[in-house]
């Protein structure tokens, strides 16, 4: 509680000099099929001056019911710093927010499902946009506001929040990644994937990584240099498929999984609840106090290890992820304009900073990431050195996931324990077919 106090008093005492996160003018491009959204952008650029100042006071923006879906453990806090902006800028105050706690993947699942019935600002995850920009249940940004967006979060953030060439989101977070937790008294060398391996055989120790997941998998391919993406246009269809698994490069990264997947200590895996005796686990900063409750003071963090393939080293890579803020389309133009400058406000330097000291989450505005308290963390550190070696994961057919599990099974039913290179080939030959079908 304490923690909560101390952000809401940050938040009010820092609200009234935060110029660029309580305005945002746009131009009347918002959304060309909703007269409304461009009406508002017309209107806030009317009051406010692209971004840089807080709407108004004298403006009436009318009176309203706004809903926010977040994560439950950021409900209370979310619900707190909303309280701090309309205080420090009446002119929002006519509107009654409603925080609700809705997790980021059912968020977009009702979005999609009820448009009329959802939030009107919403946390999702970006592999969720796609289908939010085809359900039609997410208005995109004006210019003003995608110029914010780029020019305050890191690159693999902004990337995040489009869809084609349109900016449709706000980022919150730079903190959905995987990397190395460790074992400091077992690991030796935890550069190296066949040291950590060799380390843990020795030690009678587990080596957790999910092989069997689209979303780990691709640390290898991506490794070893291959592509596996998807362009999609501005209403979210897929239109190509950017694949060369079936390549040299894609058979190393195969035989890779496989020799990891032939070591006694090797467990397919990545949820640290359901861990045990393990002295290395790839997983994400979501599970950061349970690693860290089970290792104690042998408690360590590394970006991910390079492995080998007949005597060459290759860095495994992987996606990077990020929450975001979408608003969905309004009828009424003033609360659009309300809307707009509140997710702005909870997407800011201060409200990132504030979330993070509440409840861990890694910013994605870059001045927020220089905080002493952000790089203190060794989680995060970790987490920031191995999305240097990503790529952000953007929008990927339904259909492609099952695929990658599918994969990654038959690995671990030792299908291709002794295959040959041509074997292997034409095993990846059959997925970058299937991939490329997504798209046509």
């Amino acid at each position: 509680m304490k923690k909560k106090v101390l952000a809401l008093m940050m938040s009010t005492a820092m609200i009234a000099s935060m110029l660029t996160a309580c305005g945002g003018g746009d131009d009347n491009n918002a959304n060309n099929n909703n007269d409304a959204n461009a009406n508002a952008n017309n209107n806030v650029a009317d009051t406010q001056t692209g971004g840089d100042t807080a709407g108004d006071e004298n403006v009436d923006y009318g009176t309203g019911e706004i809903t926010i879906w977040v994560a439950e453990e950021v409900s209370t806090f979310t619900q707190e710093q909303v309280a701090a902006f309309q205080e420090a800028n009446p002119q929002y105050a006519g509107y009654t927010v409603t925080v609700e706690p809705v997790g980021e993947g059912d968020a977009a699942s009702n979005m999609i499902t009820d448009v009329e019935g959802g939030a009107d600002i919403y946390g999702f995850a970006q592999d969720q946009l796609a289908r939010l920009v085809t359900s039609g249940a997410i208005a995109p940004l004006g210019d003003q506001y995608a110029s914010f967006v780029d020019e305050q979060n890191d690159a693999g953030a902004a990337s995040a929040a489009k869809m084609g060439g349109t900016t449709y989101a706000f980022p919150i977070t730079s903190d959905n990644g995987y990397f190395l937790y460790y074992d400091s008294s077992v690991i030796t060398d935890p550069t190296s994937l066949d040291a950590i391996v060799a380390d843990c055989e020795a030690a009678g120790k587990g080596i957790y990584m999910e092989i069997n997941s689209g979303w780990y998998q691709p640390a290898f391919f991506f490794g070893t240099g291959c592509t596996l993406t998807y362009d999609a246009d501005d209403e979210g269809n897929f239109t190509a498929c950017n694949i060369d698994y079936a390549s040299d490069k894609g058979v190393t990264a195969l035989k890779a999984i496989i020799n990891l997947k032939k070591s006694s200590a090797f467990v397919n895996g990545s949820s640290a609840s359901n861990a045990t005796n393990f002295a290395a686990i790839i997983d994400g900063t979501w599970d950061s106090g349970a690693i860290k409750d089970v290792l104690g003071d042998n408690y360590a963090c590394a970006k991910l290890p390079k492995f080998t393939v007949d005597g060459t080293d290759y860095q495994l890579g992987g996606f990077g992820g990020f929450k975001l803020l979408g608003i969905k389309p309004q009828t009424d133009a003033n609360k659009l304009a309300v809307c707009q400058a509140m997710a702005q406000f909870l997407s800011s330097e201060e409200t990132q900073l504030a979330r993070y000291d509440v409840v861990g989450w890694g910013p994605s505005n870059m001045a927020a990431q220089q905080s002493e308290a952000v790089q203190a963390d060794e989680a995060l550190s970790a987490l920031a050195e191995q999305l240097a070696e990503t790529i952000p994961q953007g929008q990927y057919p339904n259909d492609y996931w099952t695929l990658a599990t599918s994969l990654g099974d038959s690995v671990i039913a030792g299908e291709y324990d002794n295959a040959s290179d041509e074997d292997l080939m034409a095993v990846l030959q059959n997925f970058q077919d299937t991939c490329t079908s997504y798209a046509q």
